[in-house]
């Protein structure tokens, strides 16, 4: 089934507060698979910090899998095997580790992970806020290394070592790169030496020991949302990455001029899937009841391949919304790439390497090659074939039971006419015989071996991993960017349209 949690943080859109709450507009999108990555190097001659905290938002893309893990933060002194970094295990827990293998004093640490959290971090749909804080002066010995997520401090912890008192860290010392998404400046590396996914209001603190109170709050709901620090004290390394310019992604707004060099990463990996604006994406967990999920993922998981020659299977993270109208886009990768709906535990029927057309009228539709079928029967047929590079509009009016579906913005008709209307509600592709706003709807996709690489844009990326030249189109709320226009009074799927 489809995943949309609103523990954690994929609510973290809730506008509901006590205070003004502060907008996040963009994130940093990093894919592993291109080694996607920020570097800095503070320069100077090397010397140990005692005291930093790191904070940032983090929404995950694809996991790496074989035992393997992705790391998020390196801090790196290229000499003598002086380094810190953080990781997602290949359990899915959140390590943070530092190492100085050729030291000879009593500072001297050679383990891997200092601290490993028995929480783990598997949701894709969910927005997490992640605060380290590094403190060695602190009399207390649990208290130099303290971890927060989404304002509470983690103290169930699988690794929990010892860490002598005033013992430096290389995070923000003198003489460290500090690389956002990578071990260290190097694009050689396998792909669990990378993060997948995306960051947002990435804040490396030098000197200072922040607790997370002074990152987020909690709102009326009991939701975690970001404040604005933009005043806190970064230090003369410190390091305030938001990405507000596409153009520039790795520009320091610290003041201090510390911007990142990146690796990797090009303007359209300026996303608009924010923590308070949290879009729906490709569910790289989703397993149906078919058994015939295993798709690969990149691109913040906007991003899918098949791994077989028939239908791999997925589906987004939202269902579909149970009142409204909805729209978004589909990059196709060829004749074999196709979309459908279903009612939720009807897609056991789906036989193994078909798709979403085997369904019954009473139970959903799929698409492909530009034709509707049910029951593996075409019920619909737009004429031609459909090629790479494709865009299949997908708009639905739940309230009146119509999906509308366009290739290249024009719309087909279950007449097979060209003249579906989504903005008047004419004439309307598929009108199902089963209730969309009483039903839960998966949002499925599938892929094959035959075709090129596909891409699904929720409104987030217009670009689909810089394939196209966005269109620049919002919904009706003035959210998103998309390929093809919009549709009068459609939405984008994302929280600040579902009102959470």
């Amino acid at each position: 089934m489809a995943v949309f949690q609103n523990n954690l943080l994929a609510g973290a859109a809730a506008q509901s507060s006590t205070t003004p709450v502060h907008t996040i507009d963009q994130s940093i999108r990093f894919n592993s698979a291109e080694a996607a990555f920020i570097t800095q190097d503070s320069g100077g001659s090397f010397s140990n910090q005692s005291t930093s905290t790191i904070s940032m938002w983090v929404k995950r893309g694809n996991t790496i899998s074989n035992g393997n893990s992705n790391t998020f933060y390196g801090a790196f002194y290229g000499n003598g095997g002086r380094y810190d970094w953080m990781q997602f295990d290949s359990s899915d827990r959140w390590g943070f580790g530092t190492r100085n293998t050729d030291a000879t004093t009593a500072d001297a640490i050679s383990a891997d992970y200092h601290r490993v959290t028995n929480m783990t971090f598997r949701d894709p749909s969910a927005w997490y806020h992640l605060v380290l804080v590094l403190d060695s002066t602190n009399n207390v010995d649990s208290d130099r290394i303290r971890m927060y997520v989404n304002g509470e401090r983690i103290t169930s912890l699988q690794t929990s070592l010892t860490i002598p008192q005033n013992r430096g860290f290389y995070t923000m010392a003198d003489g460290v790169e500090n690389n956002i998404g990578a071990y260290e400046d190097n694009t050689g590396y396998s792909s669990n030496l990378y993060f997948d996914g995306c960051m947002a209001e990435v804040a490396l603190i030098d000197g200072t020991a922040y607790d997370a109170s002074n990152f987020g709050e909690f709102n009326n709901s009991g939701i975690w949302i970001p404040k604005d620090i933009s005043e806190l004290t970064f230090g003369s390394n410190g390091i305030y990455y938001k990405g507000q310019d596409a153009s520039a992604l790795g520009d320091d707004s610290s003041g201090n001029g510390n911007d990142g060099t990146l690796r990797n990463i090009a303007a359209h990996d300026q996303l608009l899937d924010t923590p308070t604006n949290n879009f729906a994406t490709f569910n790289r967990v989703y397993s149906d009841a078919a058994n015939i999920s295993d798709v690969t993922y990149k691109n913040g998981n906007l991003q899918a391949d098949a791994t077989s020659s028939q239908f791999d299977h997925t589906a987004s993270t939202f269902n579909l919304p149970k009142s409204g109208k909805w729209y978004f886009e589909h990059y196709l990768g060829g004749r074999y790439t196709g979309f459908g709906i279903c009612i939720v535990g009807q897609e056991g029927t789906i036989s193994s390497g078909y798709g979403f057309g085997t369904l019954s009228t009473s139970q959903g539709f799929g698409f492909q090659d530009n034709v509707v079928y049910n029951g593996n029967s075409a019920t619909v047929t737009f004429g031609g074939q459909s090629s790479l590079g494709d865009i299949l509009n997908c708009a639905f009016d739940v309230d009146n039971n119509k999906v509308f579906l366009g290739i290249n913005g024009t719309y087909y008709a279950a007449d097979n006419g060209d003249d579906g209307n989504p903005s008047a509600g004419t004439n309307p592709t598929v009108t199902t015989s089963f209730s969309l706003s009483t039903n839960d709807i998966i949002l499925g996709f599938y892929f094959s071996t035959a075709d090129g690489t596909s891409f699904v844009n929720f409104g987030q990326e217009g670009t689909f991993g810089g394939n196209k030249t966005a269109g620049g189109n919002s919904d009706a709320n003035g959210i998103g960017n998309f390929f093809n226009t919009v549709p009068t009074n459609y939405l984008a799927l994302c929280t600040k349209n579902l009102g959470s």
